[in-house]
């Protein structure tokens, strides 16, 4: 496998806070990122929003001045991610749909591929660049963009399951299930734009849980403990 799109919750990089960041949770991924680059592999990567922006949940704020928000707050997180990784030995890049003035790069698939064939790890922030999309929407359409071979999605849950497994204990967790089903089914791996996009351009995903040790390298490598998504 040659290029992935990593999409990383930014909750599950908040680690037990549930806010903010857990700089060594983000370091343990850094880490395992550069594994990955070392060995030769092109990583992009999104990050979401939630660690510090739920603004959906808001009845006081117009949802697309809650959604700009929501994209302020990724393009945080790739700051300072990509800062973490820096530190470990990595180049880093951070594109946005949108002008931020110098803090980031104005996104193209062309800028994105030269970052790659630097070896620079390249972060995708700021959603789609527009309301009523998330994070999910803007992974998946980032993937396609840059041909990525899997998005692997790692979450602070391990994998896709038939209910919530922290309201029914009894749930049933996936190895394997198409993305088909995933729709028909309403799953919420990803939200159903994101689905139907992925569904549609045969995007493959890989649901996994980021604080599982080692967790990342593993899923390539072999040693998989999550849900693969087909197309």
């Amino acid at each position: 496998m040659k290029r992935i799109m990593l999409k990383l919750s930014g909750e599950a990089l908040a680690g037990e806070k549930k806010t903010g960041f857990d700089e060594d949770t983000v370091r343990g991924v850094a880490l395992q990122v550069k594994q990955l680059v070392d060995d030769g592999m092109e990583v992009g990567i999104v990050i979401g929003g939630g660690n510090f922006w739920r603004g959906r949940t808001s009845k006081n704020i117009d949802r697309t001045k809650a959604d700009q928000i929501g994209m302020l707050a990724t393009i945080m997180n790739c700051i300072y991610v990509s800062e973490i990784f820096r530190s470990v030995g990595m180049n880093t890049n951070i594109l946005t749909p949108f002008e931020c003035g110098s803090f980031t790069k104005l996104f193209s698939k062309d800028r994105a591929n030269k970052y790659f064939a630097k070896g620079n790890v390249v972060f995708f922030a700021g959603g789609t660049g527009h309301p009523y999309f998330s994070t999910d929407t803007g992974v998946v359409l980032r993937a396609i963009e840059i041909d990525a071979e899997v998005i692997l999605l790692a979450k602070a849950i391990d994998g896709v399951y038939d209910s919530d497994p922290e309201k029914n204990p009894e749930a049933k967790k996936y190895d394997e299930i198409s993305i088909d089903d995933v729709v028909e089914q309403n799953l919420q791996v990803v939200d159903m734009t994101a689905s139907i996009l992925a569904r549609d351009n045969r995007m493959p995903m890989w649901v996994f849980g980021l604080n599982e040790e080692n967790s990342i390298v593993n899923t390539l490598k072999g040693k998989f403990n999550g849900t693969k998504v087909t197309v």
